[in-house]
């Protein structure tokens, strides 16, 4: 199956600044993927290259399909847009704004446009000038959804709703994703992300971190807290060769989050004298974000016990 996006070795940089390091991943169809990361990450970068707003310096991608450059117009036929800033005629009125758009798209779309406004309760007669951030917001998305478009891509699409309204609109991705659609979207909202992501992908400093299912992250990860009798005594050595995310440390507590831990390597921590109150839980994405976005440097097996609790 042709992938909805597909990001191969993309970088871009503006002057001597790198927003977007050598980035690859594929969106599947029919998915809600969701794209993580801070403030400067490289993520709005990226999806206004996906839309052909500029050019990438290197690397190639796909949207439905089509080079977002070469081929601007068909992109624009089969992708819905939604900016964290959506920029409006502010002498329309809301209905203007869907009557106005309705030339742009085939028969059906002024009738689906005049149900989202209703929908998100908005008057049809209020001029756009007058709206606040959260009804703007919700304009942008009607015009956006009312051509039924085979992608939707959102930046920060929540922001400014209220939580009733952004919790409906979030639902609503999913039905979209159940119906065949694919939903990419942008944001900061970490725990409304996981409500309804099927895959997720996290920059940090314009390089990707990772790109998976959800559910497969989870089930890959554990955080690992352990009890320690003597801080100063070793480790088991089964501990030594595990992948460490993250790492935290208060008084005799260590807080790891670790990738790919083996049921032999749990049973030695189990086994060691020196260790109590062993616990190992799958992460929530709140926790992968942190690991992945600030992960500790070495591993266990270079660190003893007095640098260890330095690095923390």
């Amino acid at each position: 199956m042709t992938a909805a996006i597909s990001v191969d070795l993309v970088s871009k940089r503006f002057g001597s600044k790198v927003v977007l390091d050598n980035v690859s991943f594929d969106v599947p169809q029919g998915v809600v993927f969701a794209l993580l990361g801070e403030n400067g990450a490289g993520k709005s970068t990226l999806i206004r290259g996906l839309l052909g707003y500029h050019k990438f310096q290197s690397g190639t991608v796909q949207v439905c399909g089509f080079d977002p450059i070469k081929s601007p117009l068909p992109l624009r036929r089969a992708v819905g847009y939604v900016s964290d800033a959506p920029a409006v005629y502010e002498w329309m009125t809301i209905s203007d704004a869907g009557w106005y758009a309705s030339g742009f798209y085939p028969e059906g779309f002024l009738a689906r446009y005049d149900q989202l406004i209703q929908e998100f309760q908005l008057p049809p007669k209020s001029k756009l000038r007058d709206l606040s951030k959260g009804m703007r917001a919700k304009v942008a998305l009607s015009l956006a959804m009312a051509f039924d478009p085979q992608l939707l891509i959102l930046d920060e699409p929540t922001s400014g709703l209220d939580p009733v309204v952004r919790r409906s609109f979030l639902e609503s991705m999913i039905d979209r994703a159940a119906a065949g659609q694919t939903v990419f979207l942008s944001s900061h909202q970490i725990h409304e992300v996981e409500r309804v992501a099927d895959w997720i992908a996290i920059l940090h400093q314009g390089k990707l971190q990772i790109a998976a299912p959800l559910e497969d992250i989870k089930a890959s990860v554990t955080m690992l807290s352990i009890s320690m009798k003597d801080p100063l005594l070793m480790l088991p050595s089964e501990m030594h060769s595990l992948e460490v995310l993250h790492a935290t440390q208060n008084g005799r507590t260590i807080q790891l989050m670790v990738r790919g831990l083996k049921d032999e390597t749990l049973r030695a921590i189990h086994a060691d004298a020196n260790l109590f109150e062993v616990k190992a839980v799958r992460p929530n994405l709140e926790e992968l974000y942190i690991g992945f976005t600030q992960p500790m440097q070495g591993d266990l097996a270079s660190l003893d016990r007095t640098k260890f609790s330095k690095a923390m």
